[in-house]
């Protein structure tokens, strides 16, 4: 089968582009490796337009929600590999799938032995394949990822009620963390390499107010440390001296890195490798276009992303035409 239009992706930007394909009865397909990204590990989120106060996991759940109500069922568990863009100009996805998708393992020819395959030919491609937490790469970060280390406050902070634990970042997202874990750890320290937050004003404030967290600025994390799960970290103050702190819960929110890597060295990227595109959200490849967090937008904004799907279909729609 040869497709109008495949969206990779499963958050915002890919959940938008879909209730468009759908409602102008394009031949499409969404795929993606797990639906609702980084919106699903989001905390609180109060400015989604309409909704005064929603949690990530709860919108994520709204996204699918509004999908189904036009029929369609994102396509998850698939984990695309690489594009590629044959000489009559259709696009090949290259996929593999794991043991979430059973439709799409259903597809797959017999002995087919988990390599990449050309699962999906299609006229135009929306890359949506949003972010992924940037790691500190530091001793011990890996070796107690999942035993003490997280990057998703929402998934694993109910872990920790009643522990002592520590966020590191100064952004929105640890921001986010520290305020929801005040209210269920007693203790939290929100460690900053800055000699201030750069997230928004209203967090900030809300934070200062929790008697039960306290906040250590120009500090670099360098090691983390434990016995089997992680029990404390050592920083650098400003001074350059030596700092260790007891917690049973480390949270790392520094920032995010591009999904980018399934585009060819074809499709121009930024320095950070998120996906260039212009005002249409179109790459420099024709039919191919990238919306949300993958694409460099100046704003990662959940709203913005939608936005950006909106843009993407309907430009993807005006190539279609002109292909007709």
């Amino acid at each position: 089968m040869i497709y109008d239009l495949i969206i990779i992706g499963g958050s915002a930007a890919a959940t938008t582009a879909g209730i468009y394909a759908a409602r102008r009865k394009l031949n499409f397909k969404i795929i993606t490796k797990d639906f609702g990204g980084e919106v699903a590990t989001s905390g609180e989120i109060g400015n989604w337009p309409g909704i005064s106060e929603i949690d990530g996991f709860t919108l994520s759940q709204q996204f699918r929600d509004h999908l189904r109500y036009y029929d369609i069922e994102p396509e998850e568990g698939v984990e695309v590999e690489k594009i590629t863009r044959q000489a009559d100009g259709l696009f090949c996805v290259l996929a593999k799938t794991n043991h979430q998708s059973e439709t799409a393992k259903d597809r797959l020819p017999n002995g087919y032995d988990g390599s990449p395959i050309c699962s999906y030919l299609t006229k135009t491609i929306i890359i949506a394949t949003g972010v992924h937490p940037r790691t500190l790469n530091i001793p011990g970060e890996k070796e107690f990822r999942g035993r003490g280390v997280s990057y998703c406050t929402v998934c694993d902070g109910p872990l920790f009620a009643g522990k002592t634990v520590a966020v590191i970042g100064g952004g929105n997202s640890a921001l986010e963390s520290a305020l929801m874990l005040s209210e269920m750890t007693p203790k939290v320290y929100i460690i900053n390499i800055m000699p201030n937050f750069t997230g928004d004003e209203i967090l900030a404030q809300k934070l200062s107010e929790k008697k039960n967290v306290e906040a250590i600025f120009s500090a670099d994390t360098k090691e983390i440390y434990g016995n089997g799960t992680a029990k404390g970290l050592r920083y650098l103050d400003k001074a350059g001296q030596t700092r260790e702190i007891e917690t049973d819960g480390v949270f790392i929110h520094i920032g995010m890195v591009p999904n980018s890597q399934l585009v060819s060295g074809e499709v121009k990227k930024n320095n950070l490798g998120e996906i260039s595109t212009d005002k249409n959200c179109a790459t420099n490849i024709p039919g191919l276009f990238a919306a949300g967090d993958v694409a460099d937008t100046p704003y990662k904004q959940i709203v913005i992303a939608a936005g950006m799907g909106c843009t993407a279909l309907l430009s993807a729609v005006d190539y279609l035409n002109k292909l007709k």
